[in-house]
């Protein structure tokens, strides 16, 4: 008994070093990071932020892989069925927490299908109209809407993404109906709400800032509970007449479920230390988010967190997709 004791525990320390070892020289190859969403979008911009920041850091190329469609699922579901090697990570959203309330058939299982490496970013969002609208408030928007059921038209980065829902948790609670448009992502949305041709949209403040700042939109409200502190004389929309209201994006890392375990953590390390730079920090929050970095374990309790809120608002609104 001793003997096979003895065994196990030299079996075992013969081990660590390749453990130690396979996460020191990750990564020796170029690594491919998906981006579920066309550019020009919030996962987009954070995306591309970050597999810059992580090309520098592991001095190998870190590939931005735009792969939109199906509000971020077509390329969730590439990324779960990507090989375990840790040479595929993946942005993913809040969307890919909403979607396994409101698709009935879904090619992939957010909790279950993913390696999940660290959440990046909180995004709140941005109530915007094009100035055109001659509304000021939450207030008169809701008023106006009322007097324009069936016309008014709202946009979204894509059927039952994050600005979907809140669009449609706003229009529950404001006793409104404005007309749904989807978009293949946030940026394409953005292009034609500042070109006038889309009344009234949710944005994560991260894409929509800019425009807000160059008077091209108006932000009327931010949709979490706490105002934005590059925008603080925006008021929340739960002290603008919808009590309670609170809803926000996010983003984060994940990679195929299998991953090695010692690449996830090098990879949520390396994340850790690059968000929790004063330099990174300060970017992030001057465009429109908050980083908010947390362990692979805290990331999975996230989502399913994230699912089963989410999953009480589709039930609520009805929302459901083919």
């Amino acid at each position: 008994m001793r003997l096979k004791i003895c065994a196990w525990i030299a079996a075992a320390m013969v081990m660590l070093p390749f453990v130690a070892v396979h996460a020191q020289q990750f990564p020796v190859k170029p690594v491919r990071f998906i981006i579920p969403f066309p550019p020009g979008g919030p996962t987009d911009i954070l995306g591309r932020l970050t597999a810059e920041r992580l090309t520098r850091a592991w001095n190998v190329q870190v590939v931005a892989d735009n792969r939109p469609g199906g509000g971020g699922n077509i390329g969730a579901e590439l990324c779960a069925k990507s090989p375990a090697d840790g040479y595929t990570i993946c942005m993913i959203s809040i969307a890919q927490s909403i979607s396994p309330s409101i698709y009935t058939k879904l090619g992939f299982d957010p909790v279950r299908d993913f390696s999940h490496v660290t959440l990046l970013a909180t995004l709140p969002s941005l109530l915007v109209v094009h100035p055109s609208l001659p509304v000021k408030s939450v207030k008169e928007l809701i008023a106006y809407a009322r007097t324009r059921t069936g016309v008014l038209n709202y946009a979204s980065g894509g059927s039952g993404t994050s600005s979907h829902l809140l669009m449609e948790m706003f229009n529950l609670q404001g006793g409104i109906s404005m007309v749904h448009v989807a978009y293949k992502g946030t940026g394409p949305a953005l292009i034609d709400q500042v070109s006038g041709l889309i009344e009234v949209a949710f944005s994560t403040a991260i894409a929509a800032l800019p425009y807000v700042q160059s008077g091209r939109l108006r932000a009327l409200a931010v949709s979490t509970k706490e105002r934005l502190p590059t925008l603080p004389d925006v008021p929340a929309i739960d002290e603008s007449g919808l009590a309670g209201f609170d809803g926000g994006s996010w983003q984060g890392v994940v990679m195929p479920a299998g991953a090695p375990r010692d690449i996830v953590n090098a990879v949520n390390g390396d994340l850790v230390k690059m968000l929790n730079s004063p330099d990174m920090k300060e970017r992030i929050l001057a465009m429109g988010g908050i980083a908010l970095p947390n362990t692979p374990d805290e990331f999975l309790a996230f989502m399913k967190a994230e699912s089963e809120k989410w999953a009480k608002v589709a039930k609520a609104a009805n929302v459901k997709m083919e």
